[in-house]
């Protein structure tokens, strides 16, 4: 069986009050898997790691202000 990805779901939110699961500095964007789970990466992390994301990611959620390098292949979020 061949298995279609989608391209996740992109929020914003004001602010992120969590760490990166990586290095601990402050994080900047937020990833639902979709296999389950989250992480969380700072601004380097998030750009050093955009391929992985947007290929086991279901819904990515930025910090309003962050140039993230993946979000022009993302489905905004409506409402």
């Amino acid at each position: 069986m061949r298995q279609i990805l989608l391209p996740p779901r992109l929020d914003v939110a004001p602010s992120l009050d969590e760490r990166c699961d990586r290095c601990g500095a402050a994080g900047k964007l937020s990833l639902r898997l979709v296999q389950g789970g989250r992480l969380v990466f700072c601004g380097h992390h998030a750009n050093r790691h955009t391929e992985d994301i947007l290929s086991r990611a279901a819904q990515v959620v930025v910090e309003d202000g962050f140039d993230w390098w993946g979000a022009d292949r993302t489905v905004p979020s409506v409402g």
